[in-house]
């Protein structure tokens, strides 16, 4: 990668905010660092700290020092859980209605379905360099597949990033399905053409990170940095030694992992002792019924996406380690969230894989998983285990699909506490813009954008406060025909076909995270209250259902 020219500050720096007032910084700035850490379709009882099995250790140790959410929300899939992530606003406001590579005729030329970061919004790290911030990028964008749409053009002053849903994470740039046979990796406003023939996706994003924050260390501003790990997204490379990590481990199925995750959330106390267990769902084969060939192969894909969520971990524990060897850890808020909740698919499930001859150049056998040349993604059956006590996973509105770890830690943050409060993914920057000292914006670049919907949660990371949302506040979303509205701990939804009736129920998500217990007949009332207010949003922020 080439080396870029280090920015001296100045001794006193006027910078633009995105008011038309400017601030004045001094040739040190105080305001904290910030390491913004996204894991892709990971669930949400892979980490230790959440009762996985799986080695995380530097991940709870952020756990443990901060502040850990149970009860934190992103939308279904990748790309509209980045929008409201760096726009603060709703996905259907922020270009991305829906995935640009699943938008329906209904959907394609509609405004919020652009299928890319709009400029209807201002991104996090626009206001954050106007601000006065370094802004470093690393890893997964999805926000925009053209370079005029990538990084650079939206406030991050050096980025090395893939513009796509997901890719081989080895040097050969294959995507997931012939439609994407390639995927566009870019640095800043360049095409990178080649990679490097050691590269590995988890590795390299770390280290073109850490050198960014190297190279203009000392200069006096502080930074947001955004490492957005395409780990543990198929499909499923690792390198030794996580590859053969966990040899053995899961050769009892799904099933059987799935209540360990269970008790084991339990006896950590992230979801009540009696909270009733979620059922397998009538789309997935019960672990005796595959051939042992099947079982073997499935297995085999579990070992390897553990080996990779370990892998991340460990890279992650490498710029925590940076961070601290050059003075900077102290002062830096660190937050680790997932976009959405575990892939049930299987690789043949992307748009024209099963039938394709592109894809027959893909060696998948049990000993080759994991491998260059491999693409293999694990399905619905160790996804359904990654959600743990959660019902569903990615591309639905269950508790599985929608609910991910959030770990926040940093100056002021209360360490060693969790929280069972309700937060949302919008409300992420206006906590970062809070914590930076950097007000939200009317206006940006000389145009309106749309105001900011989330909450600051500074005052739960705190202590001066118990919740962000109050009992009359109102939170939902949809994605893919699927619907939910959240008051309190009552979550009225309607999970879409395949994986769902598409009919509204009703429950209590605070004790009955698995959504067992329908409370539709017992509170009719309260149901039909919330799908009024479902149908309120949709009509706010433009949504569009699929035909």
């Amino acid at each position: 990668m080439r080396l870029h020219q280090l920015i001296l500050l100045t001794t006193t720096l006027v910078v633009a905010c995105a008011s038309s007032s400017p601030v004045q910084l001094r040739s040190t700035d105080t305001r904290p660092n910030i390491l913004l850490v996204v894991a892709d379709d990971m669930g949400w009882s892979d980490l230790g700290y959440f009762g996985s099995e799986i080695e995380t250790p530097h991940l709870d140790a952020l756990a443990r020092s901060g502040l850990a959410f149970t009860d934190f929300h992103t939308s279904v899939s990748c790309s509209p859980t980045r929008s409201m992530l760096l726009s603060g606003t709703d996905n259907h406001l922020a270009g991305l209605g829906n995935m640009g590579e699943l938008l329906s005729p209904e959907q394609r030329g509609q405004p919020g379905y652009e299928g890319h970061l709009n400029d209807r919004v201002v991104s996090l790290s626009e206001l954050l360099r106007s601000g006065g911030y370094h802004t470093y990028m690393a890893g997964k964008w999805h926000l925009g597949h053209s370079v005029d749409r990538a990084p650079h053009s939206r406030g991050f002053e050096r980025s090395f990033s893939m513009l796509n849903g997901g890719a081989s994470y080895w040097n050969d740039m294959s995507g997931l399905a012939e439609a994407e046979a390639l995927v566009t990796y870019v640095e800043d406003d360049e095409v990178v053409k080649t990679l490097p023939s050691d590269f590995y996706a988890t590795r390299n994003f770390t280290d073109f990170l850490i050198e960014s924050i190297r190279q203009d260390h000392g200069d006096g501003k502080p930074f947001l940095a955004y490492l957005a790990f395409t780990a543990p997204h198929d499909p499923m490379h690792v390198p030794e030694p996580w590859l053969s990590m966990y040899r053995g481990r899961y050769d009892e199925g799904y099933e059987v992992l799935k209540k360990r995750r269970i008790a084991s959330a339990k006896k950590v106390g992230i979801v009540p002792a009696d909270a009733p267990e979620p059922g397998r769902h009538p789309m997935l084969a019960a672990w005796e019924k595959l051939a042992e060939e099947q079982q073997a192969l499935e297995s085999r894909g579990m070992e390897v996406y553990s080996g990779m969520v370990s892998n991340m971990d460990d890279h992650y524990g490498r710029v925590v380690d940076f961070l601290r060897d050059i003075g900077e850890l102290d002062n830096t808020v660190v937050i680790f969230l997932s976009d959405n909740g575990p892939n049930p698919w299987v690789s043949e499930d992307y748009p024209g894989n099963r039938e394709s001859e592109w894809f027959t150049q893909f060696d998948n056998s049990i000993d080759s998983i994991g491998h260059p040349g491999s693409h293999y993604a694990y399905g619905m059956g160790f996804g359904s285990a990654s959600a743990g006590p959660l019902d569903l996973f990615k591309m639905t509105v269950g508790e599985g699909g929608i609910r991910s770890p959030l770990l926040v830690s940093g100056p002021g943050v209360r360490s060693g506490k969790r929280t069972d409060a309700f937060a949302y993914i919008w409300d992420v920057m206006p906590t970062l813009l809070d914590f930076a000292g950097v007000p939200q914006a009317e206006t940006f670049d000389g145009r309106p954008v749309e105001p900011v919907r989330g909450k600051s949660l500074r005052g739960l990371l705190t202590g001066t406060a118990d919740v962000a949302y109050g009992p009359e506040d109102l939170v939902g979303g949809e994605m893919q025909n699927g619907k939910w509205m959240r008051q309190g701990d009552l979550k009225a939804v309607s999970v879409a076909p395949p994986y769902g009736p598409g009919t509204w129920h009703l429950y209590n998500v605070a004790n009955d995270p698995g959504e067992t217990h329908d409370l539709a007949a017992e509170q009719p009332e309260t149901l039909q209250r919330l799908r009024a207010a479902w149908d309120a949003y949709a009509a706010d922020v433009g949504v569009v259902l699929s035909k």
